[in-house]
């Protein structure tokens, strides 16, 4: 196995709310993608995603009988400055759990909970 996650989905309760929260913080736009044609209620916003880089992409995510927040897998966010970022996340509704902290050789770190209540993990090597 040479790059382990191939997707990512993070579950809200607001897609709207952590839509924004997520274009607010990353400074990007998410792109809807098309729900399954049968039936399911299911809505997903997919990061911007680029094929022939490192790294994987991956979708907010509404569906009924799943809710946000209280899962044990953490999602880091690659950044240029995680503290760019990291400042953009009070003011997009979202609460900064641990700030710009050093990993040492690996770089820094910042944990955060989005508007759902899922933890992120913003990292960055300055």
């Amino acid at each position: 196995m040479k790059n382990p996650v191939g997707w990512f989905e993070i579950y809200v309760d607001d897609i709207t709310r952590a839509k924004e929260f997520y274009q607010a913080v990353f400074n990007i736009e998410l792109t809807e993608l098309t729900p399954p044609s049968d039936g399911t209620s299911l809505q997903m916003w997919a990061f911007p995603s680029d094929m022939q880089v490192y790294g994987a992409s991956g979708a907010l995510v509404q569906m009924p009988g799943i809710a946000a927040g209280g899962n044990s897998t953490l999602i880091y966010f690659s950044c240029e400055d995680c503290a760019v970022e990291a400042a953009r996340i009070s003011s997009a509704g979202g609460k900064i759990q641990e700030a710009k902290t050093s990993i040492g050789e690996y770089g820094f770190i910042v944990l955060a909970f989005d508007t759902e209540g899922n933890m992120i993990g913003l990292h960055s090597m300055k």
